[in-house]
């Protein structure tokens, strides 16, 4: 089995198990520092028989540790925005290939043809780190989408705004990606009434503004844009793969991503029905870890759907934390 090729056609919930044991199985004897977290919690693939044995590494490795296979060279290296002041997640990539099939392949299946979309980028926090997944990913849909009115936008909030009046004007088809922050920046200049463009934020003020929960969030932003949806992106520096919402807040992700819940007390059993921490299995993340524990808290709603609710505050991440140390 060629486990490149495999990822991106799973089929079936047997097809993703069996491919993710294998993946572990990849990834325990060719990844050193995922292979030292498995010895300590005493697991490898002879004793391994379902995912929810898999060990999840704490996504705080990305910060201390070079993540990859020993098999494998480092093509380039996404970094977090870093905003906490702490150290910032690096994520060693050997196979962009890998990165661009997922998030096209994810896109197309969510909106369909990239190329009946103009795409607009307000993204200035990650513009100006460089070096992000997030700003790769859109600058390739911007590409790909073959049309002379997408681009990025940094502070240039009226040129903004002239351009999505324009694309209404012309009943363009428009995605418009962008921070938090900046679209709330953007709509206190402007309020507008959006009949042809998709609205998504991918969360995150970034230090910029008071954190706001979900709910309200939405709800300030469709007001802003005279939308009745807020679509919402859910991805990170440590993973290859998005999950997207059309609104509500609710996610689903593609075939060869899937959502654990983890028991908040105890990082090594998971709860059904009620909120969790974030358990991803993204198997685009051959080279590096496919198996990782975020600090998120969410809820699944069932096999491909769920909830993010919030985060963990340092003094929750308990179980982590414990197997870090």
């Amino acid at each position: 089995m060629n486990l490149p090729d495999s990822i991106f056609t799973i089929s079936s919930p047997e097809a993703f198990k069996k491919l993710s044991l294998k993946v572990f199985a990849y990834q325990y004897y060719n990844v050193p520092v995922y292979k030292n977290f498995c010895d300590f919690l005493k697991k490898n693939p002879t004793n391994v028989t379902n995912i929810f044995e898999i060990p999840f590494l704490p996504i705080q490795f990305f910060k201390t540790h070079k993540i990859l296979s020993k098999e494998k060279e480092s093509k380039k290296i996404f970094t977090s925005s870093g905003t906490t002041g702490k150290n910032t997640s690096k994520h060693y990539i050997a196979d962009l290939f890998l990165y661009q099939k997922s998030f096209i392949t994810t896109f197309t299946s969510f909106f369909g043809s990239i190329q009946q979309y103009a795409i607009l980028g307000l993204l200035p926090s990650y513009l100006e780190k460089g070096d992000s997944s997030l700003v790769y990913m859109v600058d390739t849909l911007i590409k790909k989408s073959n049309n002379k009115q997408s681009g990025f936008y940094l502070h240039n909030y009226n040129e903004l705004i002239d351009k999505l009046h324009f694309l209404e004007k012309n009943k363009q088809k428009t995605l418009l990606i962008g921070v938090s922050y900046a679209l709330l920046d953007l709509i206190e200049k402007q309020n507008f009434k959006l009949q042809h463009t998709i609205v998504m934020e991918t969360g995150g003020m970034k230090g910029r503004r008071k954190e706001m929960v979900k709910e309200e969030l939405h709800h300030v932003l469709k007001k802003g844009f005279g939308v009745t949806t807020i679509y919402s992106e859910y991805g990170m520096t440590e993973l290859l793969s998005q999950a997207y919402s059309k609104g509500e807040g609710v996610f689903t992700s593609p075939p060869w991503m899937k959502i654990l819940t983890r028991d908040t007390n105890d990082a090594l059993n998971y709860v059904t029905g009620k909120t969790g921490g974030i358990n991803v299995i993204d198997l685009a993340n051959l080279y590096s870890c496919a198996f990782i524990a975020t600090q998120d808290l969410g809820k699944k709603i069932d096999a491909d759907s769920f909830k993010i609710l919030g985060r963990f505050d340092t003094a929750d991440i308990r179980g982590c934390n414990l197997l870090i140390e």
